[in-house]
């Protein structure tokens, strides 16, 4: 049988693992920035032609910020947003083409629904094959 002392020890050790689990339940998911911010959007067109939209909102996500613009078309999937157009030039199907969405150079893992942007950023769109 445990002593008294195990006991509370335990108990403490138990209730300091679940804090730190609630923790990083907070600080480790993709958080939303509230308020104005300023976001530069890149897009190249199939054409080679580069746009570069420099965008202030009030949004948390991209999707937001590129609706406000009125720069992306798409279908509504389970995901949120399949993006199939922007500025005016669609993605081709039949050809494979897909919009591509990087920050800084780098693939998003996010769909512009769930990624969350903050003031300063840079995001790029480009057709590419699938």
């Amino acid at each position: 049988m445990a002593s008294k002392k195990t006991k509370i020890i335990s108990g403490v050790v138990l209730a300091l693992l679940v804090v730190a689990a609630v923790l990083a339940l907070i600080f480790l998911r993709p958080d939303a920035n509230p308020g104005s911010k300023a976001i530069e959007f890149q897009v190249t067109h199939s054409d080679g032609r580069v746009v570069v939209f420099p965008i202030r909102t009030d949004s948390e996500n991209l999707r937001g910020a590129l609706e406000q613009k009125n720069l992306i078309v798409g279908e509504e999937g389970p995901y949120g947003l399949f993006v199939t157009e922007i500025d005016g030039e669609a993605a081709d199907d039949s050809q494979r083409q897909w919009w591509c969405f990087t920050k800084d150079g780098e693939m998003l893992n996010t769909g512009v629904d769930d990624t969350m942007i903050a003031d300063g950023e840079h995001y790029e769109a480009f057709i590419d094959l699938y």
